[in-house]
């Protein structure tokens, strides 16, 4: 039988074209989900597989309705004309996913200002602007969630000297998604963060955290959108104010074996993530 679960639910994500974004936008779209992408890989690249458009036609394909917002999360423009396509297509927002995102894990030194100021523009100010634009349709949905692909607020040494820069603009994505958990307790609002354990199977982390060979100790996105169903799944104020390994998530759920997932070797560990030697 169809899981159609999600049926009717409206999503908007930006980012999703590929890696975990679209693992988890294709989970929602296979039970029923309406998804509004919002992204700028219009055309391919040769480094990166998939466009927004090649997303949507998946999405399309799986059995959910997808609309493609070509444009850019640093645009308050791009940002309404996604919350309008939500709107005019399916009549509100009751999921609102910040998966965009952007990686640099340069020492201080040798980390240019541009890229700093992209991190924050994309990675902060993105998932505030981005959730601030959708929230009056979430006060309006009968189960409201906002998740955001960021990690805990991992305070030790290591983390927070490995990469500053990076470590400012992904705990910043944290502490916004945080902000509006407290800000909106008051109502049945989710507002939660997700991150995975183990290093994710992306073309990201092929070409920037190691190459085949940290492909090899991946685990497979299909973690990351498995637990994203989980806490999506749960009556929208059940859990709020959260900040969630993938892990944890499905352990909750009573998941017990996770080599389904792919080769990851848990002594392999992801940004911001303390060394493991269980799950």
């Amino acid at each position: 039988m169809k899981d159609n679960s999600f049926h009717g639910r409206t999503v908007v994500m930006s980012g999703g074209s590929r890696g975990i974004g679209l693992a988890i936008a294709r989970a929602l779209a296979s039970r029923g989900a309406n998804v509004v992408l919002l992204a700028k890989t219009d055309t391919p690249d040769p480094r990166l597989p998939g466009t927004i458009h090649t997303a949507v036609g998946e999405l399309n394909e799986l059995g959910g309705r997808a609309v493609a917002v070509v444009g850019d999360v640093r645009n308050d423009s791009d940002i309404a004309r996604a919350v309008d396509a939500a709107r005019d297509n399916f009549g509100g927002i009751d999921i609102v996913v910040n998966n965009a995102s952007v990686l640099d894990i340069s020492k201080t030194e040798d980390l240019a200002l541009r890229r700093f100021d992209l991190m924050q523009q994309v990675n902060v100010r993105g998932t505030f602007a981005l959730t601030r634009a959708c929230l009056p349709y979430l006060q309006k949905s009968p189960s409201p969630h906002v998740l955001t692909l960021s990690p805990p607020l991992n305070l030790s040494s290591q983390w927070l000297g490995a990469h500053p820069g990076y470590m400012l603009a992904k705990y910043g994505m944290t502490l916004a998604t945080l902000g509006i958990a407290a800000e909106y307790a008051h109502t049945p609002l989710s507002s939660n963060c997700l991150w995975p354990q183990t290093t994710i199977a992306t073309a990201a982390v092929g070409n920037l955290l190691g190459g085949d060979t940290s492909l090899r100790h991946a685990r497979s996105p299909e973690i990351m959108a498995d637990a994203a169903i989980e806490l999506l799944g749960r009556p929208a104020g059940t859990d709020n104010g959260r900040t969630l390994l993938d892990v944890e998530v499905l352990a909750e759920a009573g998941v017990t074996d996770f080599t389904t997932y792919g080769g990851a070797d848990p002594l392999t560990i992801d940004i911001f993530v303390d060394p493991v030697v269980s799950a």
